[in-house]
């Protein structure tokens, strides 16, 4: 079945073979009220603000929770996807805020972290650079209290001493003004410096030698290419990919714009979460044996429920390397209700009827409880069959 258009989660009858039994009238009321109660309990649960984790906790489960690195053939130094912020909207009208979040990839993860405001989450990658970037990122946060100052650290250009833009300008003046500035060399180095210090000494976490390298790595490709840098692929040369300046400007299907940078209150939420040691990066493969039965297990024992895990197109790799079966045992040890979505994207180089003009890819939901089923059914034998199949697009405005 294919469907571009969502009408409801879908509910399911008793199985075949079953039949009701009456209940005497006192032993139902008390079974209502258990159960009532217990609903109450789990969405207070569930509302409840999470308090945050000590340095010494989040280090140790990124630490614990981590899998051993691959290899993937790109830097992701920022997404490639300018679709993202197409399905904001219906993630919020879907009901998958206020609970837990996963994802992978860069910085996307913090749109959605702010459009969702999850108590929690993890951003699972299978590369260790990945981490390490988030790692960088946990820093800029920490140390800059606004968007121009996030983005003069992140981009090594020091803000002069007056003219710098309000504390709410829009997005295109803080590109405006980041366009005037110049990186520099000593800014770099002091920076970097910082970044190393925050992470060893505020978030405890030790950092390798290979480590290091790969800090510098990362963060020196921001101070060369500024609002350019973009997504890189190995050895694949002629092909456009966004830049940061694009994504920044991304609007969402109403024409507004919806990037984390875009907003003071947005950003001061995704940096609050960092400051709560709530946004956890961990190395892990999505087929692998720990890091995310190792995250479902953390949300289960703390009571969370998974409300969104933004998969981006790891599944079309999945699926290469046959190994998309041992992700969906991994999916069924998630907490995860009616509400759970997953959000992929359907990179350009293949065509999907959701996909929007302009656009060179397309971002879809699903609920993951009918993901499930269907897989049950064996509704996926191809990649082609999973994003096809009882999706939820977009609307046009």
């Amino acid at each position: 079945m294919k469907n571009l258009a969502f009408s409801g989660p879908q509910t399911h009858g008793p199985r075949p073979g079953w039949r009701r039994l009456p209940l005497m009238p006192a032993l139902k009321l008390l079974l209502i009220a258990a159960v009532a109660a217990a609903a109450g309990q789990s969405i207070s649960r569930r509302q409840e603000p999470a308090q945050g984790l000590s340095a010494t906790e989040f280090s140790r489960m990124i630490r614990e929770f981590s899998e051993e690195g691959g290899y993937f053939h790109s830097d992701n130094f920022t997404s490639n996807e300018t679709s993202y912020l197409q399905v904001a909207d219906k993630l919020q009208q879907l009901g998958a805020s206020r609970g837990a979040y996963i994802g992978v990839g860069p910085e996307q993860n913090f749109t959605y972290i702010a459009k969702l405001r999850p108590r929690i989450a993890f951003i699972v990658d299978i590369r260790r650079q990945a981490m390490i970037q988030h790692l960088m990122f946990k820093a800029l946060f920490h140390l800059s209290p606004t968007r121009t100052q996030f983005l003069s650290r992140l981009l090594s250009k020091p803000l002069p001493q007056n003219n710098a833009p309000p504390a709410d300008a829009s997005v295109d003046r803080l590109l405006t003004f980041f366009d005037s500035l110049s990186g520099e060399d000593l800014a770099y180095a002091a920076n970097l410096a910082g970044i190393r210090k925050a992470i060893r000494e505020d978030f405890r976490f030790p950092l390798s030698e290979r480590d290091q390298v790969s800090l510098a790595y990362v963060y020196r490709h921001f101070r060369n290419e500024g609002l350019n840098i973009a997504y890189e692929a190995y050895g694949w040369s002629g092909s456009y990919y966004p830049t940061l300046k694009d994504l920044m400007t991304e609007t969402d299907i109403h024409g507004k714009p919806g990037n984390f940078l875009a907003s003071e209150e947005d950003y001061e939420f995704v940096r609050g979460l960092h400051e709560k040691n709530l946004i956890l990066p961990l190395v892990g493969d999505f087929a692998g044996t720990k890091a995310l039965a190792a995250v479902g297990d953390y949300l289960r024992k703390n009571h969370f429920t998974l409300t969104a895990f933004y998969t981006s197109n790891v599944e079309q790799f999945l699926f290469d390397s046959r190994s998309f079966a041992a992700f969906v045992g991994n999916v069924r040890r998630l907490p995860i209700d009616n509400r759970s979505l997953f959000v992929r994207s359907v990179a350009g180089s293949r065509y999907h009827p959701a996909r929007l003009p302009g656009h060179r890819s397309a971002t879809l939901l699903q609920q993951i409880t009918v993901f499930l089923q269907d897989f049950d059914e064996g509704r996926y034998p191809r990649y082609r069959d999973l994003i096809t199949t009882h999706y939820i697009a977009a609307q046009a405005p």
